[in-house]
């Protein structure tokens, strides 16, 4: 117990490392992508491939019924146990029900192709469009059974690789659809990923673990259980998913269509940077958490050093971030979103909470506890909506990024509150204190910036980003 207690750091540290790369890598293929569709195709190119993109991620979402998480806790249990045959008969079991969603999608998305879409254009142009999307539906849902067994089993360098080279693959196979097909190339492109992914994922899987045969009403019966957790967070999801349409909605109405692409592209660089450390955050740690879920002490020190390790981590993402912030937007967007920079600075600094409340909220799904997680994302996207229409209307574009600040400030009180009182379970000084010094030193440089004081603002970034790499390591070697 000593030594896996000492090595909790530098396992989150390496895992971090290693999906860090690979969110950044899948992030790049993914602006090489949009750029080709921008610059051969042109505007109607990029809209299609964004109303395509978001109705397979609707569908994969409400389809999937959160699967893809859910399951993750049942296979790290099992393993926690140390009993092969129960292990096997939960990954069979896994891949049964992946089997059955990836059906039960497909036949949904060719049912409701003349809904999506007269929703989607208006019209029914483009009804086979939405019949060929089904296949991707499919394969996203065999693929996330295995990238589900794949992080239960932590075979965490081979969920890596699936990322990785679905990404390459899928974007070296668009690239002559785009230069040849032009317009007609968008499907064809969206369904060559998903293709990659899944064949990837079908290299990669975990086939070590000896086959169980497990009949049909077992399947039923023991896969229930995940389902029903995964039912919450598809629940808690779409409440999430509402809320932002709502805000963006409201937001059309009152300044019209320029000020939600400022919003839009403040709040996507926000997600995605601070996503590159987050997404990289529960690969490991949360299989990690869902086999000690019933052992209080185990489960309060993993939150603490993953806490602490991550937050120390995030100050130099987040310093180096606020510096070069205009950089970043005229590299990724054009010099007319520089109104965003302050926006995305007081953003970035709540990504630092969002990080912490992220730590203490795999507990809920550790625990399986569906309703808990119900009720605070349910609450977490009303105060989100609240504060952001609040913050805009006092601030204009800067107010949304202190609105985003306070809102993940709220959001870390109401998983604290569950935490604390549900589970019985403390946040440890060294974190409260390491979160003070990631928010003050953050929120310094901000300042800096806003008042034209750059020198200062790079100094204190510089000291910031070595002392936190100096830290970093230093909880490595632990």
């Amino acid at each position: 117990m000593a030594n896996e207690r000492e090595g909790i750091s530098k396992i989150a540290i390496k895992a971090m490392g290693l999906f860090g790369g690979v969110q950044a890598f899948t992030i790049l293929c993914s602006i090489v992508r949009t750029k080709l569709v921008a610059v051969w195709i042109g505007p109607v190119g990029v809209g299609l491939f964004a109303l395509f993109n978001q109705a397979l991620e609707l569908l994969n979402t409400g389809t999937n019924l959160g699967m893809r998480t859910s399951s993750v806790r049942d296979i790290a249990e099992a393993r926690a146990a140390s009993d092969n045959g129960h292990i096997s008969r939960v990954i069979a079991v896994v891949r049964r029900w992946s089997v059955w969603l990836a059906v039960a999608g497909a036949v949904a998305t060719v049912f409701f192709s003349p809904l999506l879409s007269r929703v989607t254009f208006g019209d029914s142009n483009h009804i086979w469009g939405f019949v060929a999307l089904s296949v991707a539906v499919m394969l996203m849902a065999l693929t996330n059974g295995e990238y589900a067994i794949l992080q239960g089993t932590e075979k965490l360098k081979r969920l890596a690789g699936v990322t990785l080279w679905g990404s390459i693959t899928g974007l070296i196979i668009s690239i002559p659809l785009f230069y040849y097909l032009r317009e007609r190339s968008i499907l064809p492109s969206i369904l060559a990923y998903a293709l990659a992914c899944a064949f990837f994922a079908f290299i990669f899987s975990n086939r070590e673990q000896p086959k169980a045969q497990v009949s049909r009403i077992e399947a039923w019966q023991m896969g229930k259980g995940f389902i029903s957790m995964g039912i919450y967070m598809t629940m808690g999801t779409f409440v999430t998913l509402l809320a932002n349409y709502l805000f963006i909605t409201w937001l059309n109405h009152h300044s019209g269509t320029q000020e939600v692409g400022f919003f839009q592209a403040g709040y996507t660089l926000i997600n995605k940077y601070a996503g590159i450390i987050l997404a990289a955050l529960g690969m490991e740690y949360y299989p990690r958490l869902s086999r000690m879920a019933s052992d209080a002490k185990a489960l309060e020190l993993n939150v603490n050093r993953e806490a602490q390790t991550a937050l120390t981590l995030m100050i130099a993402v987040v310093s180096a971030f606020i510096v070069l912030r205009t950089v970043i937007i005229d590299v990724l967007y054009t010099g007319e979103f520089e109104v965003i920079a302050t926006f995305i600075s007081w953003g970035i600094i709540g990504a630092l909470l969002r990080t912490l409340s992220w730590c203490i909220a795999f507990v809920i799904l550790a625990k399986g506890d569906g309703k808990a997680y119900l009720i605070t994302e349910s609450l977490s996207a009303v105060a989100g909506l609240a504060l952001h229409i609040g913050g805009y209307l006092l601030w204009g574009i800067s107010g949304l990024g202190i609105a985003y600040l306070a809102w993940y400030a709220i959001y870390t009180i109401i998983v604290g509150v569950v935490y604390y009182r549900r589970y019985q379970l403390r946040i440890s000084v060294p974190v409260f204190t390491t979160a003070a010094i990631a928010l003050a030193t953050s929120a310094t440089i901000m300042i800096a910036m806003e008042h034209g004081l750059l020198p200062l603002a790079v100094a204190i970034a510089t000291a910031a980003i070595i002392a936190s790499l100096y830290t970093t390591r230093c909880l490595y070697r632990k």
